[in-house]
């Protein structure tokens, strides 16, 4: 991946020279109708993308992002959800580019931990006043990924919530669809151990976070995406009417909680095995299953950020 320029001069080279590449999602929610108008922004914030990659077949993603590498930016703009940034974060990982984030999705849990305006203008004024700052990455089982691993009642509704339900209520699709599918949902045991410790729960729901955010909400204020720990926590208990709740606060509240008052295990590695055996939602992927294991890798990835992001 050969040696990354200081921080600050990657900012000054984004700022002055302006090698930018852009992808951009337009299968997202609103990638289609907004890929011209980001264009048009960009451009009027001084940027000349050397290159510019929509990209309407998600099959051709990973193809399209090697591509606009190959161009050598100093700046790779992607624009989506979080699946099409997850993606993005395992190509620009390790590598002398960062990646500037525009919102296009539905929940952005990613754009909302690194503290992006979600308006299309202010995430692009970001490019320019904005600095480069290292985060942290996740890694499950080998799998580089930028927000969360779930096991539970939420896979059923990433593979279950429909298209139309998220264009028209936006975030508020997920904990609707998990309010259909938690009455009939078996609780599971899992075992975590952590720095030597082993937790024992029994929940409808285990979350593993990188991020701050999980469905558009934020999970708790003193997570950080930049604090070298990974966070898991769960969503209630085995007790089905206390996820009911649970999900009906976070839908309608957004909730803040803190670290110190909530059911969370935190450390830089964590072995989860479950009974039973459960697919993991990794970023939006179901590929892997129980047991996994799921590490922190610190300053894995350069993103561009606001000027006052906390850069640890």
């Amino acid at each position: 991946m050969g040696e990354l320029r200081s921080k600050a001069g990657h900012t000054e080279a984004i700022r002055t020279e302006g090698r930018v590449c852009v992808v951009v999602n337009t299968r997202s929610r609103r990638g289609r109708h907004r890929y011209s108008e980001a264009i048009a922004m960009l451009r009027a914030e001084g940027f000349e993308p050397i290159r510019l990659f929509p990209v309407d077949d998600p099959k051709r993603l990973r193809a399209t992002l090697e591509a606009a590498l190959d161009a050598k930016p100093d700046l790779l703009v992607v624009g989506g959800g979080d699946g099409t940034l997850s993606a993005a974060v395992k190509h620009v990982a390790h590598r002398d580019v960062a990646l500037g984030v525009l919102p296009l999705g539905t929940t952005n849990n990613f754009a909302r931990s690194l503290g992006i305006p979600l308006d299309l203008q202010g995430a692009i004024r970001v490019f320019r006043i904005g600095k480069v700052a290292d985060i942290d990455l996740g890694v499950a089982d080998g799998r580089e990924f930028a927000n969360l691993a779930s096991f539970g009642v939420s896979v059923e509704v990433a593979g279950k919530v429909r298209p139309g339900l998220k264009r028209i209520l936006g975030r508020a699709a997920y904990p609707l669809t998990a309010l259909t599918i938690l009455p009939g949902h078996q609780p599971f045991r899992a075992f975590l151990t952590v720095d030597g410790r082993r937790h024992e729960l029994l929940t409808h729901q285990l979350n593993i976070a990188n991020g701050r955010f999980h469905g558009g909400w934020q999970v708790a204020k003193d997570i950080s995406i930049d604090n070298g720990r990974l966070v898991a926590y769960q969503l209630g208990s085995g007790k089905r009417l206390r996820l009911l709740l649970e999900t009906l606060i976070r839908a309608t509240t957004g909730r803040w909680r803190s670290l110190a008052g909530g059911p969370f295990v935190m450390g830089r590695e964590m072995h989860l095995e479950t009974d039973p055996p459960m697919t993991a939602d990794v970023d939006g992927e179901v590929r892997l299953m129980t047991p996994i294991t799921i590490r922190t890798v610190p300053n894995g990835l350069r993103v561009m950020v606001p000027a006052d992001f906390v850069d640890s």
